[in-house]
């Protein structure tokens, strides 16, 4: 009896240790079959913020197999970090300045370079404001005494605006009443504040906000185009998947969301 005993205890060990191989077989083969989402670095124009992550919401949802991480800053300071080697598959810039500098230095696929959306320069005031400016060339007025203008080494804002204001003949008027700012968002927030009569951002920034109001828009002459070009970094480590999301910025769905926020399609 204890010997048949034995047999049956063995016989039930070994059946539950095969199903558990069984069981267990399939876990691990998916697990090492499944790769984790390819990380796409897009240093991206902070201009572009609001744009660029509701595209990422959609995109992602459609490219399960692709992560996007943003570095997002003014376009100056992401054109240095990628010349010192930061990691990006993809730079946009809000300006061709910086593209071409890299391009220079061998740094991107010129071939992929494509313009995507353009923009306008605006002069916004605080919505409260009592200044009555209605043009820039109000800001060479004694009413006021502080403006925000962006750093224009690092922040295609400011060069443009620089640019309008040269064209008007006001610079050496008004350029000691500037307050430099890292970038469009930081303008925005002076004025929104009151700790600038004045600022000079793209329109897409102004509309971000319900506490200034645009009050003049920069004539089309006054300064070089506004372009927002997009290229794949020559180091990329996803080049075909770059190429994948830069084309998709410029297809009819990407466009869609860019003129939601205000931007234009280049023809």
């Amino acid at each position: 009896m204890g010997k048949k005993i034995f047999i049956c205890m063995a016989t039930t060990i070994t059946l539950l240790l095969t199903s558990a191989c069984i069981n267990n077989n399939p876990v691990v083969q998916n697990a090492q079959s499944s790769n984790p989402p390819i990380e796409l670095n897009v240093s991206a124009a902070l201009g572009l913020k609001e744009a660029l992550l509701d595209i990422q919401q959609d995109y992602e949802i459609n490219h399960p197999n692709i992560k996007i991480i943003y570095n997002l800053a003014a376009a100056g300071v992401l054109q240095s970090q990628i010349e010192q080697g930061a990691p990006a598959d993809i730079f946009i810039s809000a300006a061709s300045n910086q593209v071409d500098a890299l391009a220079k230095n061998n740094l991107i696929d010129a071939s992929s370079r494509k313009n995507l959306v353009s923009n306008e320069l605006v002069l916004i005031v605080p919505k409260n404001s009592s200044l009555e400016l209605t043009c820039f060339n109000d800001l060479a007025k004694t009413t006021v005494t502080h403006y925000g203008l962006g750093e224009p080494k690092t922040v295609p804002a400011g060069q443009y605006s620089i640019e309008v204001m040269k064209h008007l003949g006001i610079w050496d008027e008004v350029k000691n009443k500037a307050i430099l700012a890292k970038d469009v968002r930081t303008i925005l927030s002076y004025v929104e504040t009151g700790d600038a009569d004045a600022g000079i951002v793209f329109s897409t920034v102004a509309a971000t906000s319900n506490k200034v109001k645009v009050v003049a828009i920069a004539p089309e002459d006054s300064h070089e185009p506004i372009v927002f070009p997009g290229v794949i970094l020559a180091n990329s480590k996803h080049h075909e998947a770059a190429q994948e999301f830069l084309n998709y910025l410029t297809s009819p769905a990407g466009m869609k969301v860019f003129q939601k926020y205000g931007f234009t399609e280049i023809n």
